[in-house]
């Protein structure tokens, strides 16, 4: 009786041990819809060297999406978009984001319109299939004064209807000078999310970058809920340089990242999380992505 009695224990905590095992794997999994990505910009030495080459080594490590930051005189990486589409098609990937800074150069104030080249990126980036436009940039001389600021605003939300006649959305993308910078007594990052007009605009917040500005996400995500169907996911390590943080490994720096884009899924409305790692400590630029990527597949994504 003892002996079966002990058995019993035995292969009970062992059907126990696995059902929350199983539990804890079947939670772990992407929701529906959600897109996990990886911006190309943390491989941009590779891509300026063999562009084909690494996006195959970005698709063999389990990559399904990539957001570029290459478009140039209507090249993707130095491909025209049908030959960059073939590259990707090719690989079983999808570009649904892409990064190209839109300028205070690409409104012509004597038409009242935006101007062929940035018409061009718009037509370019729905010939590829995005979802999402991205600028990931607001030029100095445009934030020098609150009324510029304001005017360049209503450009995002101009551009915000011009992809929506295109099926897609228009996102900006913060940096740090949002959250260190002030107008009107106003940090810039408010006065954006205050005066872009959701319909139209959406913020595609990078949770490293802030950091810098003296920033936290899990404060911003609190403070504007719902707001973030994009996010860039980073983790950052502190180095005795000027901007005192670098980028690492997901998981590795003192960024709660897990815990960010946790927060981000439950009440930020995020539903595209774009792994960036800009740089490396003692690994290559692919080993790291795909650490970043081991990571956020365990965490559920």
């Amino acid at each position: 009786m003892k002996t079966s009695r002990r058995l019993f224990i035995q292969n009970s905590a062992v059907l126990l041990a696995g059902t929350a095992l199983l539990s804890k794997t079947a939670l772990a999994a992407p929701k529906p819809g959600e897109i996990l990505g990886v911006q190309l910009y943390s491989v941009r030495d590779d891509m300026k060297k063999d562009p084909a080459g690494t996006l195959k080594q970005v698709a063999k490590i389990g990559y399904k999406n990539v957001e570029h930051a290459n478009y140039i005189d209507r090249k993707f990486y130095g491909y025209k978009p049908a030959e960059f589409k073939k590259v990707l098609d090719d690989l079983g990937l999808k570009m649904p984001s892409g990064h190209t800074v839109m300028g205070k150069e690409h409104w012509d104030a004597s038409k009242n319109d935006f101007t062929d080249a940035w018409k061009y990126t718009i037509e370019d980036a729905a010939f590829m299939g995005q979802k999402y436009v991205v600028s990931p940039w607001i030029d100095e001389s445009v934030r020098k004064s609150y009324d510029s600021l304001l005017w360049f605003i209503d450009l995002f939300n101009k551009c915000g209807a011009l992809c929506q006649k295109s099926g897609m959305k228009f996102s900006y993308h913060n940096h740090w000078f949002e959250f260190s910078e002030k107008l009107n007594n106003m940090k810039i990052f408010d006065i954006i999310m205050q005066k872009i007009d959701p319909k139209f605009v959406l913020m595609q917040l990078d949770i490293g970058n802030m950091y810098i500005g003296g920033a936290k996400a899990i404060d911003i995500l609190s403070q504007y809920p719902g707001r973030f169907e994009l996010i860039h996911v980073k983790d950052e390590i502190a180095v005795n340089k000027p901007d005192k943080f670098e980028s690492s490994v997901l998981g590795k720096g003192i960024i709660p990242t897990h815990e960010i884009v946790d927060l981000a899924r439950k009440i930020g409305g995020t539903k595209v999380y774009i792994i960036e790692q800009e740089s490396y400590q003692n690994a290559t630029p692919i080993e790291s992505i795909k650490e970043d990527l081991d990571a956020m597949k365990k965490w559920g994504y």
